[in-house]
């Protein structure tokens, strides 16, 4: 794997301050496939000048060039859709037909909607006597998680560069290359110097000395609920803006009438796509207890349908978790499971295979909603099934918890799907398998995080209102 020997700083890949470096392993063979530097506070406070000096040229860029700015990156992508494909399968062990389609294939159509609204937005609107602008905020510390590595970036930078914000990327340890990709891809498409910028490092010392940068305005954090926790303090003691798209245990719920075997099938597949590393996977599955054991039987089923193995390979539907510690802490919660009494009808705690960080699809029946498995993220292969009496029971369980980022609805018509979604504490649901848009706003209630990305909402978390009045 091709990898830089430096930082993206000021429109240029500049050595590091420090002479620390992080491996990039390649999950399904434990083998160390490249290796980048391990940013310093000194490389962050160098990126964050940067971006403070770009900042009044692009915040005066009329929206419509920053448009075709965006734009310019989005085909950049396109042209190297495969060569990013592969790089995020050796360095996350995405199986690579999902790498091409969904690790590649949003984060594209997401700054294609960018550089759309970043023309059509209006930044400015009439109230009474008052004129009120929409201006950037500034310089946005983007830090952003190894489970979707083009995704999140593009999530995060495409709407600050649509509002005229610079930026500051810190990566994940994990997958460094693809976001040094993304930062050749900037390069590639015009974007000015300084407007992006990129520093590769671990989150105790790179990204913390982003998020406590008395330059920066505003920090963009997805990862854990712990993290986002810290980020948060950080932010306001300095009364800083921050948006966090944290941690998720979302719920689909499979009302009496639904299509019974449609909505399992889909289920599963929810939470077995990116081995389950997805902070809003439906990994909680409510069924009526008349249509209980049916169910469990369809997922014990429609889990067989999901092999594990090379990556690289066609056949594979699952690929290895990201890392060692990942491995082993998803191993732990399903042993957790067994010994809380669920009941295990398919994969288990023991390895699948003998090298790599792979780990067994598995299903749990005989879930109570008060189990380990049913109340944390675990962030792996892993379904919990719970049985609920009645509506009102199922409602209950599925707001059981402390987060609120995603869930499901399944029922026999659209009304009674949406009545209940209604009242589920989240804040995304899908309706009798409602697909992606990347014009609606993602995001949680609760401990699930604060702020929006995607679409005009997730555009305006990068701006602050101006008023004037005649």
């Amino acid at each position: 794997m091709k990898a830089h020997d430096g930082m993206y700083i000021g429109g240029e890949w500049r050595p590091a301050a420090g002479p620390d470096r992080i491996e990039v392993v390649n999950p399904a063979d434990e083998r160390v496939i490249a290796g980048v530097p391990a940013g310093t506070a000194e490389d962050v406070d160098a990126a964050v000048r940067a971006a403070r000096a770009a900042f009044p040229g692009w915040a005066a860029t009329p929206p419509a060039e920053r448009a075709a700015l965006i734009g310019a990156l989005r085909d950049v992508l396109v042209a190297r859709k495969g060569e990013i494909a592969e790089t995020v399968t050796a360095e996350l062990g995405s199986p690579l037909g999902f790498a091409e389609a969904v690790h590649v294939g949003a984060p594209i159509a997401v700054a294609s909607s960018y550089a759309e609204l970043a023309a059509s937005y209006t930044f400015e609107e009439r109230l009474g006597n008052s004129t009120v602008f929409l201006e950037p905020v500034g310089v946005v510390g983007a830090i952003t998680p190894w489970n979707y590595p083009l995704h999140q970036v593009v999530a995060k930078v495409a709407p600050a560069l649509a509002a005229g914000c610079t930026v500051v990327l810190k990566p994940a340890e994990d997958t460094p290359l693809t976001a040094q990709l993304f930062a050749e891809a900037v390069h590639e498409a015009g974007i000015p110097a300084g407007v992006f910028n990129l520093v590769t490092g671990t989150g105790p010392v790179a990204g913390q000395a982003l998020a406590e940068h008395e330059g920066v305005d505003l920090v963009s954090f997805t990862g854990s609920t712990a993290v986002g926790r810290k980020i948060g303090a950080i932010a306001g003691a300095a009364v800083k803006r921050v948006a966090l798209e944290l941690g998720g245990k979302s719920a689909n719920v499979i009302l009496p009438g639904a299509d019974l075997a449609k909505a399992v099938a889909a289920g599963v597949g929810h939470v077995m796509n990116n081995t389950g590393q997805s902070c809003n996977a439906l990994t909680r599955m409510l069924v009526h207890r008349d249509q209980y054991e049916e169910a469990v039987a369809l997922a014990a089923a429609a889990v067989a349908k999901y092999p594990s193995g090379d990556p690289r390979e066609p056949g594979t539907r699952l690929g290895p978790v990201v890392n060692a510690g990942q491995r082993d802490r998803v191993r732990g919660y399903i042993a957790k499971g067994v010994e809380e009494g669920a009941r295990l009808v398919a994969g288990g705690p023991d390895a699948p295979h003998e090298r790599g960080y792979f780990v067994a699809p598995t299903v749990f029946a005989d879930v109570t909603p008060d189990m380990t498995i049913a109340q944390e993220e675990i962030f792996g292969p892993v379904l919990a099934i719970l049985s609920y009496e009645d509506e009102d029971d199922a409602l209950r369980i599925a707001n059981g918890t402390v987060y609120g980022l995603g869930g499901a609805v399944w029922a026999a018509d659209t009304e009674t799907a949406v009545a209940f979604a209604r009242r589920m504490d989240t804040g995304q649901v899908d309706i009798n398998g409602g697909r992606f848009n990347v014009l609606a706003p993602f995001g949680g209630y609760k401990q699930s995080g604060v702020g929006r990305e995607l679409g005009p909402h997730g555009l305006g978390e990068y701006l602050q209102t101006k008023s004037l009045q005649f």
